[in-house]
């Protein structure tokens, strides 16, 4: 009877332990997770057609005060030849000293560029996210707030990959939003998009609201840029209004939980100050933002300066005739640079990636994806097809 009781009582202060334990995780973050349960979420989607006052203007009304307007100054340069160099003649030995010593003929100009974006803040201390495009390279960083306060931010960090940054205002008990579960997102969902389109946040300190639903989710692609390409894995698609100035600003559910950062839009403008919404919008979702605010509030950086040395493109009919395979779409590896890791690992110009870690490859921009969100230290397995056979390379992605 007495070890019975024992069983009992440690049995008890373990589960304690466990609850107590699962509490500090909870707070150790410096923002806010959102605990709504999915019957509330149910009954404020119902609610929206009911009256005039529902879900989405409360949600409205919750979250307006913790939307910013972001100011960026960008210093860029420029480097461009010389007109003194630019004659018939400058290609001539002689003359070649000259450019030689004076640089090459090369010269440096740099100018400012001003922009704007949105943001929101997810701390009362301060702590606003907004896409790493709209201030991850800025010089000066001016957050105006909805009551016409304005503050110079400062960047923590930012990761140009994945199209986030994280800024700092010193404050106190200042409005803020919470971080809902991107997971549980249901394509057909209302959706609320904030930001500052066009700039129309400084003409009366208040962010504009556009209303749609979830249109798609799980998207991902790689939009071109230097010196890496962003990756937008598992994005959010919504026909909420989205436009220029829009990106940083959240996109919240119905209940005003942040489900993701309104980032990228398809448009027909051929500029930026003309990219206005044609329905197609995207957001990242806010589950991957919570895993790289938590390294960059860290670490400052993550670090994906690693170097794999091979081109992957995709299987065609020609390619597979010339591998006289059976696979007709995929990813091949192309080529393999001497002396580089994948070189040492065994890769060779030929091999049908098959997978990269758990992840199917279908074409060239599905590996991309997969090694270009891959920092340095991560271990990579690749299952590639060898004629018949399927083999693994495992390795480290080791800095360049």
């Amino acid at each position: 009877m007495k070890r019975t009781k024992l069983f009992i009582i440690l049995l008890f202060l373990s589960t304690v332990t466990v609850s107590c334990d699962e509490k500090q995780s909870d707070i150790s973050h410096f923002y806010k997770e959102s605990n709504i349960s999915t019957a509330e979420a149910q009954r404020a989607q119902m609610e929206v057609a009911n009256s005039r006052q529902n879900a989405i203007t409360r949600a409205v009304e919750k979250c307006r005060p913790a939307i910013v307007g972001i100011n960026v100054t960008e210093v860029r340069q420029v480097i461009y030849q010389d007109p003194f160099f630019d004659f018939p003649f400058a290609d001539d030995p002689f003359f070649q000293r000259f450019r030689e010593f004076f640089g090459g003929g090369q010269r440096k100009r740099e100018y400012k560029v001003q922009g704007l974006g949105s943001g929101f803040i997810i701390s009362p201390d301060g702590y606003i996210l907004t896409n790493h495009h709209v201030a991850g390279n800025a010089t000066k960083v001016v957050v105006t707030m909805t009551n016409g306060e304005k503050y110079d931010a400062e960047i923590i960090g930012a990761d140009m990959v994945s199209d986030v940054a994280l800024l700092k205002i010193d404050g106190k008990n200042l409005p803020y939003l919470e971080l809902g579960n991107s997971d549980n997102v249901i394509v057909g969902e209302w959706a609320i998009a904030f930001g500052n389109p066009f700039g129309l946040f400084d003409k009366n300190s208040k962010p504009t609201v556009t209303v749609g639903v979830i249109s798609n989710t799980n998207v991902s692609f790689i939009q071109e840029d230097r010196p890496q390409n962003r990756v937008y894995r598992n994005m959010l698609q919504t026909d909420a209004a989205i436009s220029s100035g829009n990106s940083g600003g959240p996109l919240v559910n119905a209940l005003g939980e942040v489900i993701g950062i309104n980032t990228v839009i398809f448009s027909t403008a051929q500029s930026r100050s003309g990219a206005g919404s044609i329905g197609i919008g995207f957001a990242i979702p806010i589950n991957r933002v919570k895993k790289i605010i938590d390294e960059i509030k860290k670490n400052k950086s993550i670090d994906r300066d690693f170097y794999i040395g091979m081109d992957v493109r995709d299987i065609d009919e020609q390619i597979a005739q010339y591998l006289k395979s059976n696979v007709k779409e995929g990813a091949v590896v192309f080529s393999v640079e001497r002396r580089s890791p994948a070189d040492k690992n065994g890769i060779e110009p030929g091999d049908i990636i098959l997978k990269v870690n758990d992840t199917n490859i279908h074409k060239a921009e599905d590996y991309y994806i997969e090694i270009g969100d891959s920092k340095v230290g991560e271990k990579i397995t690749l299952e590639l097809l060898r004629g018949d056979e399927k083999i693994k390379k495992t390795f480290k992605l080791e800095k360049k």
